[in-house]
C-alpha cells in the first residue's frame, strides 16, 4: 500500500533543483518540512495544520505549486523544458457546499488532493477514494483509473465491495506509476 502521511502536502517537480524549490516556497511564506531529490523529480512537503493556508503573499502551498510551473519563475528553472509538478495532499476532502464541484476552488483548508500542473495551469485535478475520482477536472490518467475499475460506467468492483479504494491508496498507486514518483515523500 502506498500513502502520504496525515495532514501532509507533498510538491513533486521536474526541472527545479532542491534548493531552488525550497527557496520558491520559503519565499512565499511556506518554508518546507522536508524535501529531496529522487528518480528525476525534487520533493518537498509541508504539514497541512489547522488555518488558512496562504503564506503573506497570498499563495497557498497548492496555488503556489501551480504558479511554479508557469513564467513567473521560468528563470530560476533548470531545464529548458516546461517545468512540471505534481501536487499530493493527504487532508480530508473538501466537504465545503461547493466542494463537490470540481471546477469551484475549494477552501484553503481543503485543497484538491491530486493537481498536476504545466505552464502555470492545473492540468488535471481530483479528489480520491470514495468515487471522488470521477469528479475531475482533464483527461489525464483516465485510462489508467477506467481500466482499474475506479471511473467509468462499469464499475463492478464498487459493486463487489462497498469500500472499494475507500482511502484512494488504489489512485495514489496509479498517480505514482504514472509519473514515476520517488518513495520519500510517499510512504511504501
Amino acid at each position: 500500500m502506498i500513502r502520504l502521511p496525515p495532514s501532509t502536502y507533498a510538491t513533486s517537480c521536474k526541472g527545479m533543483s532542491l534548493p531552488t524549490l525550497s527557496a520558491v516556497f520559503a519565499e512565499a511564506g511556506h518554508p518546507v518540512s522536508a524535501g529531496g531529490r529522487s528518480s528525476g523529480w525534487t520533493w518537498v512537503t509541508h504539514d497541512a495544520g489547522p488555518g488558512p493556508g496562504s503564506g503573506p503573499d497570498g499563495f497557498s502551498v497548492v496555488a503556489l505549486a501551480t504558479c511554479v510551473t508557469g513564467f513567473r519563475y521560468a528563470d530560476r528553472a533548470d531545464l529548458s523544458e516546461q517545468v512540471e509538478t505534481v501536487f499530493l495532499a493527504s487532508t480530508p476532502a473538501c466537504a465545503c457546499a461547493h466542494g463537490q464541484n470540481y471546477m469551484v476552488p475549494h477552501c484553503d483548508a481543503h485543497p484538491f488532493q491530486f493537481v498536476h500542473s504545466r505552464g502555470g495551469f492545473e492540468q488535471t485535478y481530483f479528489n480520491m477514494g470514495g468515487r471522488r475520482e470521477s469528479r475531475r477536472s482533464g483527461d489525464l490518467l483516465v485510462r489508467e483509473l477506467l481500466d482499474a475499475g475506479i471511473v467509468g460506467r462499469d464499475t463492478p468492483a464498487y459493486e463487489a465491495d462497498p469500500g472499494f479504494n475507500a482511502d484512494g491508496a488504489l489512485t495514489l498507486r496509479i498517480i505514482a506509476d504514472h509519473f514515476r514518483l520517488p518513495s520519500p515523500p510517499l510512504l511504501v
